[in-house]
C-alpha cells in the first residue's frame, strides 16, 4: 500500500426534491383538492474516522463525491424519499482544509468521529402544504434548495507520542527499528526514508508511539531535498528526539544541529518549542575523548545537556525513551506530577 498523507477532492451535497402539484380526482368523490405531496431532502456530505486506515491512498483514485438528490413528492399527499448520505472515511489524525490548504474546518482524532461537512438542499413543499380557508387550490410548489459543493483538503498527520527528527542518515530508521517492532528502510545513502512510519514501544510496562519522517536538509523549508512538509507528522507529539550523526566531525555536528533549528523554525507551528531530547547518535564508533568532546561542543551550541547513544549497540536509548515517557506523562497527567510546595511539605514532615 503506498503512504499518502494529502488529497484534494470535491465534495457536494444533495439537492432536495421539489414540491409536487397535484390535486386529487376520483370517481364518485364529491369534494376533490390539493394533494401534492413534499419533496425529500437531499443526502448530507459526512466525514468519519474509522480504525484500520494509515493513508488516504483511496482518495487518489477517486476525488468525486455526491451525495444523492431528493426523490420529488407525488401526488396523493406522497412526499419524496430522501437522498443518501456520502461518507468519506478517513484515519485516525485527518484534517479537513479549505480550499486555500489553510483554514482549518475539523481536526479528527478518535475513532468514531463524524463531522457532517456539507448539509443537503431541504426539498420543497407540495401544493398540498399552501392549502388555506382563503386559498383552497393553490396551483404552486417549491422547487428543493441546491446542495453544496467545494473542494477541500485532506491531510493526514499522524499521532505519536514522540518524532525522531535529523538529518538524513543521522540514524533514525535505525533507532526506530532498535526499539519497535517497525522495520524502515535501512542503508547507507542520503533519504533512504521516503514517507513517515511509526513504531509502537515498550518503555517499563508502558506503550509509546514513535513516529520516523524522511530526513531534512538545508533549504528544506524552501522544497530543497523532500522538502519539510511531513513535519506536519511530528506536530501532534509531545517531544521531539533530535538525533545528531557523530561520526562527523565537530565543526559539522554543531552545524547540523543549527541546521534542524533552523528548518523548524521556519516551519512553524509550534515545534521550534517542543521539547527536545537531543543525543548524539553513532557513540559505538567514536572514542571516549571525542564523545566528550562533540558531546560537550553540543551542549553548548544548545543550551541543553545531550545525550550520547548508539541506536545499532543499544547504548543510552534506555535513558532517551525514559525521558519521553516522563515527558508523556507531565503534559497527559499533570495532576499526577506534584507541584514544588506539595514537594516541600513532604520534606518538611508532616504537620497537624
Amino acid at each position: 500500500m503506498k503512504f499518502l498523507d494529502q488529497a484534494r477532492v470535491f465534495v457536494k451535497s444533495g439537492n432536495g426534491g421539489a414540491g409536487s402539484v397535484s390535486f386529487r380526482r376520483e370517481k364518485y368523490i364529491e369534494f376533490g383538492g390539493p394533494d401534492g405531496g413534499n419533496g425529500g431532502r437531499g443526502g448530507d456530505v459526512i466525514v468519519e474516522c474509522v480504525d484500520g486506515l494509515n493513508t488516504l491512498i483511496d482518495y487518489r483514485y477517486q476525488q468525486h463525491f455526491k451525495a444523492q438528490v431528493g426523490t420529488h413528492g407525488m401526488g396523493r399527499d406522497m412526499a419524496g424519499a430522501d437522498g443518501g448520505d456520502v461518507i468519506l472515511k478517513v484515519p485516525v489524525g485527518t484534517q479537513i482544509l479549505e480550499e486555500d490548504n489553510e483554514t482549518l474546518i475539523v481536526d479528527l482524532t478518535e475513532v468514531g468521529q463524524h463531522v457532517v461537512l456539507l448539509k443537503g438542499g431541504n426539498g420543497g413543499f407540495g401544493n398540498a402544504y399552501f392549502k388555506s380557508s382563503v386559498n383552497q387550490a393553490p396551483r404552486r410548489a417549491n422547487p428543493g434548495l441546491d446542495g453544496v459543493e467545494k473542494w477541500v483538503w485532506l491531510r493526514m498527520k499522524l499521532i505519536a507520542d514522540a518524532g525522531l527528527i535529523g538529518l538524513p542518515n543521522a540514524g533514525k530508521s535505525t533507532f526506530l527499528s532498535s526499539v519497535s517492532a517497525a522495520r524502515p528502510k535501512i542503508a547507507d545513502y542520503p533519504f533512504t526514508t521516503l514517507h513517515p512510519g511509526l513504531g509502537v514501544v515498550d518503555v517499563d510496562g508502558d506503550g509509546l508511539v514513535l513516529a520516523d519522517i524522511p530526513g531534512l536538509i538545508e533549504g528544506a523549508s524552501e522544497g530543497a531535498g523532500l522538502g519539510h512538509r511531513f513535519l506536519g507528522h511530528v506536530e501532534r507529539c509531545e517531544a521531539l528526539i533530535h538525533l545528531v550523526d557523530g561520526t562527523a566531525e565537530t565543526d559539522e555536528v554543531v552545524a547540523a544541529y543549527k541546521t534542524i533549528r533552523t528548518e523548524l523554525e521556519a516551519y512553524g507551528a509550534g515545534l521550534e518549542t517542543k521539547k527536545e531530547i537531543l543525543c548524539l547518535n553513532k557513540v559505538d564508533a567514536l572514542t571516549e575523548d571525542l564523545i566528550e568532546e562533540r558531546c560537550a561542543a553540543l551542549s553548548k551550541a544548545a543550551g541543553v545537556p545531550v545525550e550520547a547513544i548508539s541506536a545499532v549497540a543499544g547504548k543510552g536509548v534506555k535513558t532517551v525513551l525514559r525521558r519521553i515517557k516522563t515527558r508523556v506523562n507531565e503534559v497527559r497527567f499533570p495532576e499526577a506530577v506534584p507541584d514544588a510546595d506539595s514537594e516541600k511539605e513532604t520534606a518538611g514532615g508532616w504537620k497537624p
